[in-house]
């Protein structure tokens, strides 16, 4: 019996801290990765990764707070996180203040984020594209800390940007707008468009995407189950890096 009484209070203990949204974790840590695998590692990328994850972290429950306009609830994440971001920018900024160019983006598309959450429509097509886009942006953020050109990491960004695109329409696919049409045609289409952009890339990157239209085209309809589709996704997510490696 007390068993059963301390798993709930140790689970809600933990979704206290850590949101469930498992798919946010890849969308973090794949462009992050991608960037170091072009750019190559410098000492600000890692207290870069503990901003990155705190920063995200701080934003799930403060837009958590917008939307419920109960910003008591989400307290004691919000005092956790706050600090713990702040402390891992610092040594990010002091190392490379370059980095402050990419603070005007962020912060148009966090606002954009904050809009939805107002509206309770965090589900929106456009705000998660807004997501995308914040989270691709860290490649040439990695790129600047590594005192390399831009220019440089733009084929491994344009790379994660179209498989996260692609994503979103087709997780939708499966699960929120499960059998609605015209997402599966837009799904299959930019995945078409996506195969054809990233094919000068070569061949590793041409076979990829294809395999992501095979998913795209082949799967909606089929009955596979949220979790599933997730661990499809891990494995995707995978191939992409190995597609920039």
């Amino acid at each position: 019996m007390s068993g059963t009484t301390v798993r709930p209070v140790r689970r809600r203990s933990v979704r206290t801290f850590v949101p469930p949204q498992h798919g946010a974790w890849a969308m973090l840590l794949v462009p992050y990765l991608a960037g170091l695998t072009v750019a190559g590692f410098r000492w600000p990328d890692l207290p870069l990764l503990g901003a990155w994850l705190c920063g995200y972290l701080l934003s799930y429950f403060g837009f958590q707070a917008v939307k419920t306009r109960r910003p008591g609830r989400y307290r004691e994440p919000l005092l956790l996180y706050a600090p713990l971001t702040v402390a891992f920018a610092v040594p990010v900024l002091v190392g490379s203040p370059r980095v402050l160019v990419f603070a005007p983006v962020y912060a148009v598309l966090i606002a954009v984020n904050a809009v939805y959450a107002l509206r309770r429509r965090e589900r929106a097509l456009v705000n998660d594209l807004a997501s995308v886009v914040q989270s691709c942006l860290i490649i040439p953020v990695v790129a600047v800390i590594a005192e390399l050109p831009v220019t440089e990491v733009l084929p491994a960004a344009l790379v994660v940007l179209l498989y996260f695109t692609g994503t979103v329409l087709y997780v939708k696919t499966m699960i929120r707008e499960r059998g609605v049409s015209a997402y599966i045609l837009a799904s299959v289409v930019f995945h078409m468009l996506a195969l054809a952009a990233v094919s000068p890339l070569g061949p590793v990157p041409a076979l990829v995407f294809a395999l992501l239209l095979a998913r795209a085209w082949l799967l909606p309809g089929r009955p596979l189950t949220p979790k599933r589709v997730g661990l499809l996704e891990i494995a995707a997510s995978v191939l992409v890096l190995i597609a920039i490696a």
